[in-house]
């Protein structure tokens, strides 16, 4: 593999006589300078974890302009449009001028720019309008409908299924059969009808002049590869191509990035293997990896020297990442000094778990370390609900980065609207949001129904006695109303049961609506697979309820603002941090099947998403897990930790245990409060 060029060799490749506005050699470290200066060509830069990535790619940009290169020939892609206009605000600030004209942006957006003006050639007129992801699921729907228009007689994808299968196809260049089985396997054998719908889907754009996210990408490349003229055109105009997070990138951009590079091959791809962790979004390891294969003569530069961790923290996670076989080595120097050793700490349970974390956050707040300077992280969404729970009972403010709050999310509040009406038979909005969930029963009918029950007195004895026949419904939506009568029977003979009574909704029929309409569906249902856990902590079904919701109320919000701005604790996924930082890191469920998953089919993949989660600690990384945790049959069953813990050094880290608590704060249950007048009449009894 080629390596950088040496410090003086690059300065003696520096323009002869050139005068600079920026003195490089004193604002970059050697190893960005060696890679800011490198004249041209194929470059491959491997920016570790805190290296300065984004700043090399800013002086980069700025070096090429002071050069007199001109801004319309570099291209700058970015992961997110956000970071391309900081990158050239940057730029314009470093040479004080406008860098607005270097054109810079994600792949989607700048495919957009580029695809307004040579629509035509694709058969588009340059007005097209784009689907969004709401739109393109529609779009779906109705092509479905034209394809099987009655009933069928299996069941197929719903619409927000295809678009995900549609997006996967086009995004990593797979076929049907090679996306279907390994992603909805029930549906292997429909892959003639899925393609059928995904003809007609297309047909609807084109008769529209409608684009979706994907076809910005597609169009872009089918573009360059059927329309020679226009392929040179774009490679004469930008002389200098830039990616950013190539590591993200998939295999289309990857072909689009490969076919704008001209006969002058000045292509910087900037990213680091291993933080490759988007597989499951389609994202290609392969792409980083075998650039210096599709680009023999690329120079490659290491950006090691980290700025960002404590050395500690660094060698814990060199250790780990080193035993990925896939990759380019490399090893994070730290350039800060001092630092405690991490923390590996085990819990007896995933409760006492949770404790730790919140006890261990209210000392740090008594050593004035801000909130927002705190971060717990997990592999899946589904880790956070105890975590949510314990911070909310005591007060400590806290934002969900990786999606909703645990208990707002849609699928968790359909299942739990079943249990709020066993609870409550009175509650219309319950009983309203798990009807409205069956087929048939639209918003009229279950108003229709709900009236019935409500005037019978008794809304639970009626559903319980409910005669499908006798509801004056239609028949189809008089079925489904018999359908829910029955699952409200089995649930109310469930009450002491919480966490059976969430399994008997989700695997009655749940699941099946969960697979077909919503998408993330694995996820999903791992989520209510930890709600049920969460609920076989209690003995009655209002209990259960009462703390899910005091749990909502109590989530600190109200702390004390810290110059006028409230600060949090971030709880987040690892896949959502990514880039971000926090001086405290607690990385919790550290357990085998749960970090890595279970579903995990790539293990180097998994230990990657670990040294990300490692590598966002600035001082200090606390690694938890818990040594027994219970399953779906109320059994306690001890957990592994995880391999990733396992395998590293003893050295490299300090061990905690955790005792075991069953601690709950107590809520107040009275007060000094005074009734308002109008809650109460002339004698002082309450209205």
């Amino acid at each position: 593999m080629p390596h950088p060029p040496s410090a003086r060799r690059v300065a003696l490749r520096a323009a002869p006589g050139a005068r600079r506005r920026i003195d490089y050699a004193s604002q970059l470290n050697r190893e960005q300078l060696e890679a800011v200066m490198h004249p041209g060509g194929p470059m491959l830069v491997l920016a570790g974890a805190g290296s300065g990535k984004t700043r090399t790619l800013v002086y980069r940009v700025a070096r090429l302009l002071e050069d007199g290169v001109s801004p319309t020939e570099v291209l700058l892609l970015t992961f997110t449009n956000r970071a391309a206009r900081e990158m050239l605000e940057r730029v314009g600030k470093l040479l004080g001028q406008d860098a607005s004209r270097v054109m810079g942006g994600t792949f989607h957006s700048v495919g957009n720019r580029l695809l307004r003006r040579w629509a035509e050639q694709i058969g588009y007129r340059p007005n097209y309008g784009i689907l969004d992801r709401e739109d393109a699921r529609d779009l779906m729907g109705a092509a479905l409908a034209d394809v099987v228009p009655t009933p069928p007689a299996r069941r197929l994808p719903g619409a927000a299924q295809l678009v995900e299968l549609y997006s996967l196809c086009i995004n990593t260049g797979r076929s049907l059969a090679e996306v279907v089985p390994a992603r909805f396997p029930q549906f292997a054998s429909d892959t003639d009808t899925i393609a059928e719908v995904f003809r007609r889907y297309l047909e609807r754009k084109r008769a529209a002049n409608l684009m979706d996210y994907d076809d910005l990408l597609l169009n872009w490349l089918l573009l360059l590869r059927r329309h020679a003229d226009t392929r040179r055109a774009l490679q004469a105009r930008f002389a200098h191509i830039l990616v950013d997070e190539y590591q993200d990138t998939n295999r289309l951009q990857a072909d689009i990035v490969d076919t704008m590079v001209g006969e002058r091959r000045n292509l910087v791809v900037v990213g680091d293997d291993a933080q490759s962790i988007y597989a499951f979004r389609g994202a290609e390891f392969a792409n980083i990896l075998s650039f210096p294969e599709r680009y023999p003569d690329c120079a490659t530069f290491r950006l090691e020297s980290n700025y960002r961790s404590l050395p500690p923290i660094l060698d814990l996670a060199n250790a780990s990442i080193s035993h990925n076989k896939r990759q380019f080595p490399k090893n994070l120097r730290a350039l800060r000094e001092g630092g405690e050793l991490p923390v590996v700490c085990a819990a007896p349970s995933p409760e006492d778990q949770a404790a730790f974390v919140a006890s261990h956050i209210l000392e740090l707040i008594d050593e004035d370390i801000p909130l927002a300077e705190l971060a717990v992280l997990y592999r899946s969404h589904s880790h956070s609900l105890e975590i949510e729970v314990e911070l909310a009972r005591r007060n400590i403010p806290y934002e969900v980065r990786s999606g909703l709050r645990f208990f707002e999310q849609r699928h968790v509040k359909d299942v739990l609207a079943h249990l709020r009406f066993v609870a409550n038979p009175a509650d219309e909005v319950a009983f309203t949001r798990m009807a409205r969930l069956r087929p048939r029963l639209g918003q009229r009918l279950v108003a229709r129904l709900w009236e019935r029950l409500r005037a019978s007195g008794d809304a639970l004895y009626a559903m319980l006695n409910l005669d499908p026949a006798g509801t004056g419904l239609p028949a189809g939506a008089a079925h489904s109303a018999g359908e829910l009568a029955q699952l409200v029977g089995r649930l109310e003979r469930m009450r002491t049961r919480p966490g059976e009574m969430v399994r008997e909704v989700v695997g009655s029929w749940y699941r099946e609506y969960v697979r077909a309409t919503l998408d993330n569906a694995a996820s999903r249902l791992d989520d209510l697979e930890q709600l049920a856990l969460f609920a076989d902590g209690y003995e009655e079904v209002s209990a259960f309820l009462d703390e899910v919701t005091l749990m909502n109320e109590l989530s600190g919000e109200d702390v004390a603002a810290v110059e006028g701005e409230k600060q949090k604790v971030t709880l987040s996924t690892v896949h959502q941090a990514k880039g971000l930082e926090w001086r405290v890191v607690f990385v919790v469920w550290l357990a085998e099947s749960r970090f890595p998953s279970a579903r995990a089919e790539d293990v180097e993949e998994e230990r990657r998403l670990f040294y990300v989660a490692c590598t966002r600690a600035k001082d200090t990384l606390l690694l938890c897990y818990p040594f027994a945790a219970r399953d779906r049959y109320r059994v306690d069953v001890i957990l592994e930790p995880s391999r990733f813990l396992s395998e590293l050094p003893g050295h490299l880290y300090q061990r905690w245990q955790v005792e075991a608590t069953q601690t709950s704060p107590a809520l107040p249950v009275e007060g000094r409060y005074a009734l308002p007048g109008f809650l109460t009449d002339d004698d002082g009894e309450v209205n």
